[in-house]
């Protein structure tokens, strides 16, 4: 391929809506452009990463048994209401109807056409276990598209679909799932990417693990303890404090706060600390707008993703609105109407005494508040964000750290959420009728590219590994003008065609500069220059993108070899 013929121009300037380095290098390096909010079409070069990154994908799948399948697109309404999805998923779902008026959907993800593609031939106990699998464009309706290819409402996924006569089994063929994606990782240049316990959310299921790349740009925030091996998602782990009851319990008393609203001020204007008090967070329902009341010690926040899971609900910030019984800024638990309203008591107000709260009533609060004494017997249940210096649930030391990382795979236990609800049955050995148990594993390939980008680039452009970069080498002849010079350098060229390796080729009669700012925007592993100033010696200049190979001078008659040996031991290394 020679370079004045690709499609898409590189630029130095940095876009000014690119939020992070891989966004930012990927459009000024003529990889993508964007079409609408979260919405890309890919160049020759992105095209090229993504489709190597699928056959890496492919070649693992395949060695663990995947079938290769593919889904539909678009989907009737239909099976999705068999599963529940339907109506359960918000927004992010895309609805539509055709010219029928038939009711149809967009593929957010694909375990309803899984299921529908295997439960009529699948009636046997020895047809199991078996795994489909497929590479498939998918739509989710995002509503906040950022950060380039890392979060999208358009992109291309890998899904799997494993189907089990038990648990066991399950469990058996998740471990090698979870193997082969470690495998995937490291042969696409990100070998650094950890797993992490994680919440399964609209998927369902009990068990659920994501792989992340540990970067500061990430969105995810990710618990990690310092003293074990314990990682997980903050939307899944666990938050654990301890209480320490000192001194005899106060009686409750009234207070004239007024104009307080925060816990801040309350606190402040209490002179006590912020750990002693008894802070009240209000959400509604999404498909009712029913308050919740999420009842939290002061230092703690909310994680919505447990309470979503607790309620079974989705839900968002309450708006307190005249008349409705509860008064922003003195909301508490004593004297709470938990009949009108959703009422949810965190466990970091287990065991406590003598806190400070809302009265109920404008302009006043309680202090020397005792939960057991003060509101009755009431359910604690962890609904908390485990917070820096935290307590890990599996050391119990005083050891979490939060970091941010990018997801760029996942795999759930799902059990039978979905073979029950859409009656995918089958004959066990005693003839009786079972569902099967499925698991699910997913891999976005523009996610994974982007985030390759991100861990491995500096400032003038990616840097690929040589798995799925989308040539091998270069050429730059850095002179057309001179006859020898672009002589030898087609004459390289014409070679290494030849030798059907993957060459991009840069014979535009412009400044070396330009030419060189370019080639690092490609972020093309190997690099061979030829110019008259190094053929007045009989050598080509060869070097590496990663520069651990730097202005190395090779003689012209032993370049196509010395590149040949140079991508030989990086695939092998995965480099």
């Amino acid at each position: 391929m020679k370079i004045d013929k690709l499609a898409g121009e590189r630029f130095k300037e940095r876009p000014s809506d690119c939020v992070i380095d891989s966004h930012a290098l990927m459009v000024r390096g003529g990889y993508m452009k964007g079409v609408a909010n979260g919405i890309y079409s890919s160049y020759m070069p992105l095209r090229r990463i993504t489709k190597k990154i699928e056959n890496i994908i492919r070649e693992e799948m395949d060695a663990i048994d995947g079938q290769e399948v593919q889904f539909p697109v678009v989907m009737p309404a239909s099976l999705w209401n068999e599963s529940g999805r339907y109506e359960s998923i918000g927004s992010e779902l895309c609805r539509f109807k055709d010219r029928n008026d038939v009711p149809l959907v967009l593929g957010m993800t694909h375990e309803e056409a899984a299921v529908q593609l295997v439960r009529e031939s699948a009636n046997s106990y020895t047809k199991y276990p078996f795994m489909i699998y497929q590479v498939q464009t998918k739509f989710r309706d995002e509503g906040r598209p950022r950060a380039g290819l890392i979060r999208v409402r358009e992109f291309t996924m890998k899904d799997a679909y494993s189907f089990h006569t038990s648990q066991e089994d399950l469990e058996k063929y998740y471990a090698i799932c979870y193997d082969a994606y470690n495998k995937i990782f490291a042969r696409c240049g990100i070998p650094e990417v950890v797993t992490v316990k994680s919440d399964s959310g609209m998927m369902g299921g009990s068990i659920s693990h994501e792989y992340m790349l540990l970067t500061p740009v990430g969105e995810d925030s990710i618990a990690i303890c310092s003293e074990c091996d314990y990682r997980a998602n903050m939307e899944a782990a666990e938050s654990i404090v301890e209480n320490v009851c000192e001194g005899e319990d106060k009686p409750l008393e009234l207070v004239y706060t007024p104009d307080i609203h925060t816990i801040e001020e309350i606190c402040d204007f209490l002179k006590t600390p912020v750990i002693e008090s008894c802070k009240a967070v209000v959400y509604q329902k999404n498909m009712t707008d029913e308050y919740v009341i999420v009842f939290i010690r002061g230092d703690l926040d909310v994680n919505e993703t447990k309470l979503t899971n607790y309620l079974r609900e989705e839900v968002h910030p309450g708006e307190i609105v005249d008349g409705c019984g509860l008064y922003a800024g003195f909301i508490g638990p004593v004297g709470m109407d938990r009949e009108k309203f959703t009422v949810v008591f965190d466990k970091s107000l287990e065991g406590t005494h003598n806190l400070s709260c809302g009265a109920n009533q404008p302009e006043h609060h309680y202090t020397g508040l005792c939960i057991s004494r003060d509101v009755g017997e009431v359910e604690y249940v962890d609904v908390a964000k485990i917070a820096e210096g935290g307590i890990c649930p599996s050391c119990g030391k005083h050891s979490i750290s939060i970091s941010r990382g990018i997801e760029v795979g996942n795999i759930f236990q799902l059990g039978t959420k979905y073979t029950k609800s859409m009656g995918m049955q089958y004959l066990d050995k005693n003839g009786e009728l079972q569902y099967p148990i499925m698991g699910c594993y997913g891999i976005g390939v523009g996610r994974l590219a982007a985030s390759v980008c991100e861990a491995h680039h500096d400032d003038y452009g990616p840097i690929w590994p040589m798995s799925i970069a989308p040539w091998h080498v270069e050429i730059c002849c850095l002179r057309v003008t001179d006859e020898e010079c672009k002589s030898v350098a087609d004459k390289l060229y014409d070679t290494m065609m030849a030798d059907r390796m993957e060459v991009l080729y840069d014979d535009r009669d412009i400044r070396p500069g330009a030419m060189f700012a370019d080639s690092d925007l490609l972020g093309i592993p190997v690099k061979v220059v030829v110019s008259p100033k190094n053929l007045k010696d009989g050598m080509c200049e060869i070097c590496t993108r990663d520069k651990e190979i730097d202005k190395q001078m090779v003689p012209v008659d032993m370049v196509v070899d010395y590149v040949k040996n140079i991508i030989a031991e990086r695939l092998a290394q995965g480099k």
